[in-house]
C-alpha cells in the first residue's frame, strides 16, 4: 500500500527517489491516509495527547496532533486528523528525507494503537457486567501508544509521584535546554521549535533541571542503557522478560517499568497496578478503597 501511494504522489517508486538530495524535497508535504478497525475514540486520544502535549514538540490544536519529529538525524514535523467517513487517520508528512516515510508512518500507527482489534477487544471487555457500561459508554477506546520509545520512558520518570501537568513543564524545560531545533522550512506550527533531545544528547550533559538528585540519577541511567542497547524499547520475549530488563536500570522501579512496557514497547499484558490513577478508578467502581494487590 505505501508503494501503491508513493507511486500516485510522486509517480515514480521509491527506489527511484533515493538519491534525491535533502534540499530538491524541502517543504514538500506528503498526505496520507491510514485506515484503522472502527470506531475509534478519537476525542479521548486527543484528549490524553493534549494534557501530555510537551511544548516546542508537540501542539494539539482544532482537533489535530501535531509534532516535531527526528528520524536518523533528520528532522521534520507531522500532522494527524480523523477522517471517520474514511475509517481513516490523516497524515501530513514535512521531512527532508524520503526514506524515511516508512519509519514515520509506523511511528503513528503505533502512537495511535491504529492496529488495535477492537471489536474483539470491546466484545471481550463486555462480557463483564460492570465493564460493560463503560465500554458501551466509550466505544473504541485505545490505548495510546508513544513516538519514541526512549521519550516515553524519559517522561515517566519525570512523572513520577508529580502530577501530569507538573510532569508536562519538566519535559518541556528538557526540551528547551538540550532539543535540537527544527528547521523553520520543515515546522508545520508556530508552536513546533525542537525535537525531544536523543538519549546520546542526555547521556553526555548536566541535564539542568530542578529535580531530586535521585531522579537526575535515573535520567542518566535511562539515557546511557538506552545508548547501549538500541533495542531496549523494542519487544523483547514477554512482559516478565521487558519489565525485569527495564527494572535493572539504576531507578527505575516496578510502575515506571510496567508503563514504559505499555506505552513504548506495546507489550498488551503490561499493568502499572500500583498507578493512582488506577487504584482510584477501581475504588469507584468497587466502592471502597482498594490496594494493588487486590487491584492484581
Amino acid at each position: 500500500r505505501f508503494n501503491e501511494t508513493f507511486l500516485d504522489l510522486f509517480h515514480r517508486p521509491p527506489r527511484a527517489l533515493r538519491r534525491t538530495s535533502a534540499a530538491k524535497e524541502e517543504g514538500q508535504d506528503v498526505e496520507l491516509r491510514l485506515r484503522y478497525r472502527p470506531p475509534y475514540d478519537w476525542d479521548s486520544m486527543l484528549e490524553f495527547l493534549r494534557a501530555r502535549a510537551i511544548a516546542g514538540v508537540e501542539v494539539v490544536e482544532d482537533g489535530r496532533y501535531l509534532r516535531t519529529v527526528e528520524i536518523d538525524g533528520a528532522a521534520g514535523s507531522i500532522a494527524v486528523t480523523h477522517l471517520p467517513r474514511q475509517q481513516s487517520l490523516g497524515v501530513r508528512i514535512r521531512f527532508p528525507n524520503v526514506r524515511s516515510l516508512p519509519a514515520i508512518v509506523a511511528r503513528v500507527r503505533r502512537l495511535f494503537d491504529l492496529g488495535a482489534d477492537i471489536e474483539t477487544i470491546d466484545e471481550h471487555l463486555s462480557a463483564d457486567p460492570v465493564l460493560a457500561r463503560l465500554v458501551a459508554q466509550r466505544p473504541g477506546l485505545r490505548a495510546p501508544g508513544g513516538w519514541d520509545g526512549f521519550e516515553i520512558a524519559i517522561r515517566a520518570v519525570l512523572g513520577q509521584q508529580i502530577s501530569v501537568a507538573a510532569a508536562r513543564r519538566l519535559a518541556g524545560q528538557l526540551v528547551e535546554l538540550h532539543g535540537r531545533p527544527v528547521p523553520r522550512p520543515f515546522r508545520m506550527h508556530i508552536g513546533q521549535s525542537h525535537v525531544f533531545p536523543t538519549a546520546k544528547r542526555l547521556a553526555g550533559s548536566s541535564l539542568g533541571l530542578a529535580v531530586p538528585a535521585a531522579r537526575l540519577a535515573t535520567l542518566k541511567a535511562l539515557a546511557q542503557a538506552a545508548l547501549a542497547d538500541p533495542g531496549l524499547f523494542r519487544p523483547f520475549g514477554g512482559v516478565e522478560e521487558t519489565v525485569a530488563r527495564l527494572k535493572a536500570i539504576r531507578g527505575i522501579g516496578d510502575w515506571s517499568a510496567q508503563y514504559i512496557a505499555l506505552r513504548a514497547v506495546r507489550e498488551m499484558d503490561a499493568f502499572p497496578v500500583t498507578d493512582i490513577g488506577l487504584l482510584r478508578s477501581a475504588a469507584l467502581i468497587e466502592g471502597a478503597e482498594i490496594t494493588a494487590a487486590n487491584l492484581l
